[in-house]
């Protein structure tokens, strides 16, 4: 009889393996970091390889403490729209994987708008056209990379988001390898369809894609396959992007209930139900999950792509501090952020903006401003792009916000917590496993084959640790965020 559920989390920084008991308690745990490749400005790329090395070698490490017969199945979920091409014959990738912060596929994006404007396919897709979403990577790499086109004319190239990538290789690659994604990763691609949860041959036709690239869209939990390697025998039977699987590791099962992730971005997901709502405000229409033969379930979602990368950026370029952790403590310093703002549009800006054009600015700054400052400004930023985001889907819900459940490596910070709570005027509530995305993909992978019976039995194993309520004078947050809003402006059409 199976004691756990397992999942690999690939995300944009690192990869960790995470085992979990019936109870959603962890067993086992190891995680490494991966290369961040900057080959240009605005240019973000990984090593795929490098990846599933990473992949590899932390699933040996968390298999320390756990036999691998005792795991029922494992999930995946991974960072989204980062697009991955290879060589089916070789198993080798023809590029480094275009991460999806990367802006270098601006003028593709400015082409395809030419036509029809931004949302030019958003009734189809519920996405913008943006930098952002891997179809216009695909394009990129097909139109840039000698020999790439024709080898995926004659149907040697595959290509995926990460999960893809992994499930290939960890189904046995070149040898029988299953070339498949789940319903929340191609839905950001920008190529799948919204309503037939399938590819779109007329998106496909316009960004000059073959679909034989293309993996088969599956639900988020079913078995694709059963693991050779370092896995072998264990089904792999779960695949949800990150943002999706914290929302499914949250248990918001219900219509209108929602989650924020806090990692090297921000993401705001509300669950909408088994219809599709198309956003007037910003927002992008997406998959939140779809459970074997039952309906897909669908969300709203506020991206916003630099907040964890702030702090690592202050760590890693400035050298303002050590380590991540740091940031509290040397934000701590001041009283407030001395008259600055810091807008971290690195990669443009994203919801509810969608202005890839945008650059990051510090505005406000005066002799008076220290380091103190600068770190309590760059913390403040996250919270500050939360509360625009949920503006915005307050107004296309047409449902008030009344908590806000938080998960992710920042949500460990106190000040940061408190100040969300203080800017949203609701209450900021942190669960007692804060890796939600890797339990979420547990989950998925346990509900296929019956390790857990059914969805709302996974809400008893939801626990509270602690809760933020609101604590500042809302005239003073009204003047903030004024400022807050000003600032964002100045990064308007900065980049030609």
């Amino acid at each position: 009889m199976a004691k756990y559920a397992a999942a690999i989390d690939q995300g944009t920084t690192s990869t960790r393996f995470m085992v979990f008991d019936h109870s959603g308690k962890v067993v086992s745990v190891d995680q490494k970091e991966h290369e961040q490749i900057f080959p240009k400005p605005g240019w973000v790329e990984h090593d795929a390889l490098e990846i599933w090395q990473r992949t590899q070698e932390v699933v040996k490490a968390g298999l320390d403490k756990v036999a691998i017969g005792d795991i029922a199945a494992v999930g995946i979920t991974n960072q989204r729209e980062t697009a991955v091409v290879w060589d089916r014959g070789t198993g080798k990738p023809v590029y480094n994987a275009i991460v999806w912060q990367d802006t270098r596929t601006d003028k593709i994006v400015d082409q395809l708008s030419a036509d029809g404007g931004q949302d030019r396919f958003r009734t189809k897709v519920g996405l913008p056209l943006a930098t952002y979403f891997s179809g216009p990577k695909v394009k990129w790499i097909l139109d840039n990379v000698d020999g790439a086109r024709a080898k995926a004319e004659n149907g040697e190239l595959a290509f995926g988001n990460i999960d893809a990538w992994l499930i290939w290789l960890l189904t046995g690659g070149t040898d029988g390898g299953v070339h498949v994604t789940d319903v929340t990763n191609a839905s950001r691609t920008m190529l799948m369809n919204l309503e037939t949860l399938d590819w779109d041959d007329e998106i496909l036709s316009t960004m000059t894609i073959p679909r034989s690239m293309l993996p088969a869209i599956r639900a988020s939990s079913e078995t694709y396959g059963t693991a050779k390697g370092v896995l072998a025998g264990v089904p792999v039977a779960g695949d949800l992007g990150d943002q999706q699987a914290a929302l499914f590791g949250q248990t918001c099962f219900a219509v209108g209930e929602a989650k924020n992730t806090y990692g090297t971005g921000n993401f705001l997901l509300l669950n909408t139900g088994t219809k599709p709502v198309q956003s007037k405000n910003g927002l992008l229409t997406t998959l939140a999950y779809k459970m074997g033969s039952a309906d897909a379930t669908y969300c709203l979602e506020g991206s916003i792509a630099i907040t964890g990368a702030l702090v690592q950026w202050l760590r890693d370029n400035l050298g303002m501090i050590e380590k991540s952790s740091d940031i509290e403590v040397l934000a701590k310093t001041v009283d407030d952020n001395g008259g600055a703002y810091f807008v971290p549009a690195f990669s443009g800006l994203y919801a509810p903006y969608w202005k890839s054009s945008a650059r990051g600015v510090i505005a406000g700054l005066t002799r008076y401003v220290n380091k103190g400052h600068i770190a309590r400004a760059a913390l403040e930023a996250t919270a500050w792009q939360t509360r625009e985001i949920v503006d915005a889907m307050n107004a296309d819900s047409g449902v008030a916000l009344t908590s806000l459940k938080v998960d992710g490596g920042m949500v460990f910070n106190d000040t940061l917590m408190q100040f969300q709570s203080d800017v949203l005027g609701v209450p900021v509530v942190r669960p007692t496993v804060a890796e939600t995305t890797s339990l979420g993909a547990a989950y998925a992978a346990g509900l296929a084959v019956g390790f857990w019976a059914q969805v709302e039995d996974l809400r008893e194993n939801w626990g509270k640790d602690k809760e933020w309520t609101p604590s500042m004078d809302k005239a003073a947050v009204d003047k903030e965020y004024a400022l807050w809003k000003k600032a964002v402006t100045r990064t308007f059409d900065w980049a030609e």
